[in-house]
């Protein structure tokens, strides 16, 4: 089977990665499980650049592997689209996901409006240096109290309730977050691209 790198060291975020390749004929590997030592200098002003950073730096490490990296970011209207490409670092670079959390809703706190989108851009690149880009995108509101256990470094998970779901993202099944969700939607095209190439 083939082997494709996810630029992340993310747990949280590699386990619903993998379940959305379930039964996949891909073989996901994280940036620890292929030996590349480092981090990607995230100083994009984009997710897709961002996105770009992570893939290029796994590339360089493992150039005969097809790498994917993943940016997501949370847009709060009432806040002018905060966090958006901070969404990991809004609350200090090294603030836990609780500490994260309580940091949304205390700059949300006497907000009315809690109208927020997420969105999710990956970008694939190919042993030949080719690379494709892939997003995705779900509406809903930041609720005034999580409802959940949000997985390691995905904060946003328990307070994120998309529109016409009556549970957040963080008691979704991987069933429900591989067919509803932004990463979901954009990982489901990311699968199909790659299905579509077996083992090129």
């Amino acid at each position: 089977m083939p082997d494709i790198i996810l630029a992340t060291r993310n747990p949280g975020k590699a386990e619903q990665v993998r379940a959305m390749f379930q039964g996949s004929s891909w073989t996901i590997q994280t940036m620890a499980e292929a030996g590349v030592v480092g981090e990607a200098v995230e100083n994009g002003l984009t997710l897709a650049q961002n996105a770009l950073a992570k893939t290029l730096f796994v590339s360089r490490e493992l150039p005969t592997q097809w790498v994917m990296g993943e940016d997501t970011g949370l847009f709060i209207y009432a806040l002018n689209g905060e966090p958006g490409g901070r969404t990991a670092r809004w609350a200090g670079e090294h603030a836990t996901t609780e500490e994260i959390m309580r940091y949304a809703l205390h700059r949300l706190a006497g907000h009315e409006n809690r109208f927020a989108r997420f969105r999710t851009v990956v970008v694939v690149a190919q042993p030949s240096g080719l690379t494709h880009t892939f997003e995705g995108w779900i509406y809903g509101t930041i609720l005034c109290e999580p409802q959940g256990t949000p997985p390691p470094k995905l904060p946003y998970s328990a307070i994120f309730l998309p529109y016409g779901s009556d549970k957040t993202l963080a008691q979704m099944t991987p069933e429900e977050l591989r067919a509803l969700t932004h990463r979901g939607k954009a990982f489901q095209k990311v699968r199909a691209f790659l299905e579509c190439r077996g083992e090129q």
